[in-house]
């Protein structure tokens, strides 16, 4: 009878003890691929949601610094407003070497004229501009005209439709960016001479009509000359531009990256003390079925079997269950985050990237290690205590 053959009789023999390693490997394979997939795609989102910008420095209306982040980031329809002359001011700062501006804008709610509610929209100067444009002549081989636009990873043609109607101006999607796990994959990016077109048109054609104000814009992307420190740049635009609030790339998303830390710490605590408790229980049960078949590993070493075999049966099928229950626990909560995800970035208030099938088999096989690791830990200090018993000793009990 081999090893394998003795560890499935075994495992179908004691319904309970193995039903509890099973379930205790699937809670702990579930909680720390969750916990990982949601630690690594938050800092992911929150990364290529700062390249996405392509920005050294944002600068923003002062006091306007977490409603900018919370737009940028989750997709919050927004307006913020300062005086257009402020980019002729930052350009004349020292260090600075390009500055474009930028209008946040969004869509009407529950309005026939838009087909879609609350879109998030920016609107950049193709002229200056050094984030959109560039992706856009590589990827399109030129820019925008009147009435096009390029959407996030989820911005698309409504089912029927040709074009995204807002302010009953019809838009043309000509691409799609790549995702980013934050509301940016939401959005819609066009050029200013569109976004002041549908403004223009919606007085006459809209429900409620798209407001500019004249000479005014929402943000600043700065980039830094080369060799310039941008966070000196930051605090020479703070003092030499008034209204303002520069804000540098890496310190950007600063309320969301603490919170996130807040969540992300009370996770690994709840990871923590599952293990521990899961270790404990598994090391309990382990014992108490040790010690009921101490005959019957008594007669096995009577019989001829070493102690490292009656060492190898037990932990062979403590490997059994355990991989069983954290591979399912895992593929759950994949699946789970997966589904949910909408609802828990709600929840946690910062969003996350989902990996690619590759990355996701990564943390499957992370999520399994830490279970078996765990459980192995649990169980071998009972099976090494019982192939140590006498076995004349154990048959006689």
């Amino acid at each position: 009878m081999t090893l394998l053959h003795l560890a499935l009789k075994d495992i179908s023999r004691n319904a309970f003890r193995s039903w509890a390693i099973f379930l205790c490997a699937l809670l702990v394979a579930g909680l720390a691929l969750a916990t990982l997939l949601i630690t690594r795609g938050a800092q992911d989102s929150l990364e290529l949601a700062v390249d996405r910008l392509g920005a050294d420095i944002i600068v923003v209306p002062q006091g306007s610094e977490t409603t900018v982040e919370s737009a940028l980031l989750m997709g919050t329809p927004t307006q913020v407003w300062m005086p257009e002359e402020r980019i002729g001011d930052v350009r004349n700062v020292d260090g600075v070497s390009q500055a474009s501006s930028q209008l946040y804008l969004t869509s009407l709610k529950n309005a026939a004229c838009c087909s879609v509610e609350n879109m998030f929209m920016v609107a950049y100067d193709p002229e200056t501009d050094f984030t959109i444009q560039p992706w856009l002549e590589k990827n399109l081989g030129g820019g925008l005209s009147l009435g096009e636009v390029v959407g996030g990873t989820f911005v698309f043609v409504p089912e029927g439709e040709q074009n995204i109607k807002l302010y009953n101006y019809l838009l043309t999607l000509k691409a799609n960016l790549e995702p980013t796990g934050s509301n940016l994959d939401q959005s819609m990016f066009l050029t200013l001479e569109t976004a002041r077109d549908m403004s223009r048109m919606s007085r006459e054609r809209a429900e409620e009509p798209l407001v500019i104000p004249e000479g005014k814009i929402s943000a600043i992307l700065v980039k830094v000359a080369d060799g310039a420190d941008p966070d000196a740049v930051a605090v020479q635009i703070l003092k030499d531009v008034p209204g303002v609030t520069p804000v540098v790339s890496p310190k950007m998303f600063g309320t969301f990256r603490d919170q996130m830390s807040a969540a992300l710490s009370s996770m690994v605590l709840v990871l923590s003390l599952t293990l521990g408790l899961s270790l404990v229980f598994i090391a309990l049960v382990f014992s108490m079925a040790t010690h009921e078949r101490r005959r019957e590993i008594g007669v096995l070493r009577a019989l001829g079997a070493s102690r490292a075999a009656v060492v190898r049966s037990l932990l062979v099928q403590a490997v059994i269950l355990t991989c069983a229950g954290a591979v399912i626990g895992a593929v759950l909560a994949a699946i789970g985050i997966y589904l949910f995800r909408d609802y828990i970035v709600t929840r946690v208030g910062f969003p996350f990237l989902f990996p690619s099938l590759s990355g996701l088999f990564s943390f499957l096989m992370v999520g399994l290690a830490i279970a078996l690791c765990g459980v192995l830990l649990a169980v071998v200090a009972p099976a090494v205590r019982v192939s140590r018993q006498d076995p004349a000793h154990a048959m006689r009990e």
